[in-house]
């Protein structure tokens, strides 16, 4: 194989340590439900990966790069989903320190599957994900040689240094209840609802290039 892997290491990281919603839910997660919790959605980022790379391997990047229609059907679930998280965060009643503590509330909200699901649908409803697996593996594909096993490779080293970071976030995020009162963890709640609903929005106006 013909690629540096460092080189893909080094993009790999700098693309998933930039905030993004998984990046908002890990230490959002970490903060309302600690890391045992957070590692469910962690695992569902994980997932997501898989997906995206496998779907961009397989052709549907370069689907949505060219079909006007899917693109605009998959980025409206996506700017859709985000919104309605972003919602959801904004309205939570259950302060994030009392999620470990019992409350009907804050159980169903920090359910694993639950926390797996969102995790796993803010990434896979994403188009910007599909094109930009579909623009940056190729680059560190060699067409001459056996495909699946480079794109095995490359898929495992970006899964293992997304859990990481995500890990990395969700920890941040359960030291930050150590330090802040129950208002200011909430107020981080809050906070992170509003970029979400930015990145919405964001994703709303995003047009293909």
């Amino acid at each position: 194989m013909d690629i540096s892997l460092l080189a893909f290491g080094l993009v790999a990281f700098a693309t998933v340590a930039t905030p993004g919603p998984t990046v908002l839910l890990a230490l959002s997660n970490g903060s309302r439900f600690g890391m045992m919790r957070a590692g469910a959605g962690i695992v569902g980022a994980g997932l997501s990966d898989l997906v995206l790379m496998t779907a961009a391997a397989a052709g549907l990047g370069a689907i949505l790069a060219t079909s006007a229609f899917w693109f605009s059907v998959v980025k409206w679930i996506g700017a859709i989903y985000l919104a309605w998280l972003g919602i959801q965060m904004l309205r939570s009643s259950a302060a994030p320190g009392n999620a470990t503590k019992g409350t009907t509330t804050a159980s169903t909200e920090g359910a694993p599957l639950r926390l797996f699901r969102k995790s796993f649908l803010v990434a896979a409803t994403n188009p910007k994900g599909y094109l930009f697996f579909a623009a940056f593996l190729p680059q560190f594909v060699d067409p001459g040689e056996p495909l699946f096993g480079q794109y095995a490779t490359l898929a495992v080293i970006f899964v293992a240094i997304d859990l990481a970071v995500m890990t990395a976030y969700a920890a941040l995020g359960v030291n930050t209840m150590r330090f802040i009162r129950e208002r200011g963890a909430l107020l981080l709640e809050r906070s992170c609802g509003v970029v979400m609903l930015s990145l919405a929005g964001g994703l709303a106006l995003y047009k293909r290039t």
